[in-house]
């Protein structure tokens, strides 16, 4: 469900502005009742997007953020089973915010929180808002409100030196992201960032993104391990003909950008359906669960 269109933020790498203006709320009615019809419908699952969620609000009203009004609104619907937020920007992640996902027990207690990098300087080149420490103490809100987090990050930014590099690979090392994904800098037309010099050599961009991702696969596998033996809800979504399983996502896995969990039931399951499931393996992207009657 897309509640806004259009971005504020001029990060020096992203066309989007150029494109497609400034941030434009939806209005608050025009969503709720169009979750309210999807619900209707049978949908049981939305999820809230935009190319900056959490600044939802900003250019209605008082000029305050609304996304925990609109959580409230649209979780209390008839219907609605889980509700998602994904796509948020770290500096309109307000404490409020993080304390309506953590009360509502419809909203999943996961962020996508996308930091592109940890480095100040490149967070400054960047043109992103807050400082390294500013960031982790965002990211420690959440943790103390037992929020998953799921992060991007970009890697060969115009001028990334052996040294930032290495710096985010400890921030990565010590935030211990539950889910993170990444990708090489590439040129837009028109960006502030196509045109700085020391462009990074597209083979040192891979190379980097390589020991990122392989750093992170070893977190991943970590995080997964965990919840072995715990018990969770899960949304069948499908089943797979090569492997002959059904397959879900719990409240702590986001639709497409996530893994699954590969479901052992004994009785034929119904995609749209939810059910009660033990955790009993892992590996870095996916988790495996018996159905618990």
């Amino acid at each position: 469900m897309k509640i806004s269109d259009g971005c504020d933020n001029r990060c020096t790498y992203c066309a989007i502005p150029l494109i497609r203006g400034g941030y434009s709320s939806r209005p608050f009615d025009d969503i709720v009742a169009e979750c309210e019809e999807l619900a209707a419908g049978g949908v049981t699952e939305i999820t809230l997007i935009a190319q900056d969620t959490s600044r939802y609000g900003c250019d209605m009203g008082d000029g305050h953020y609304q996304l925990p009004e609109l959580l409230e609104a649209v979780s209390a619907i008839e219907g609605v089973h889980w509700v998602r937020v994904l796509y948020c920007y770290p500096d309109s992640t307000e404490d409020r915010l993080l304390d309506t996902i953590q009360r509502l027990p419809k909203v999943a207690p996961y962020l996508d929180l996308p930091l592109q990098h940890i480095d100040d300087d490149l967070l400054r080149r960047m043109n992103r808002r807050g400082s390294a420490d500013w960031i982790k103490s965002r990211i420690a809100e959440c943790r103390k409100r037992g929020i998953i987090l799921r992060t991007t990050m970009i890697v060969g930014f115009p001028g990334e030196t052996d040294e930032q590099f290495q710096t985010l690979l400890d921030f990565v090392k010590e935030a211990r992201f539950d889910r993170l994904g990444a990708f090489t800098y590439s040129a837009e037309e028109g960006t502030a960032a196509a045109k700085m010099p020391d462009q990074i050599d597209e083979a040192v961009k891979n190379e980097r993104l390589d020991q990122l991702m392989m750093l992170q696969q070893g977190i991943s596998m970590e995080v997964n391990e965990a919840r072995i033996g715990t018990r969770c809800e899960v949304l069948v979504d499908g089943f797979d003909e090569e492997s002959g399983r059904f397959y879900g996502r719990s409240l702590l896995e986001a639709p497409e950008s996530d893994g699954c969990i590969w479901l052992n039931a004994d009785r034929e399951l119904v995609p749209g359906e939810y059910v009660q499931v033990e955790i009993t393996g892992a590996d870095a992207y996916d988790l495996e669960g018996t159905m618990m009657e």
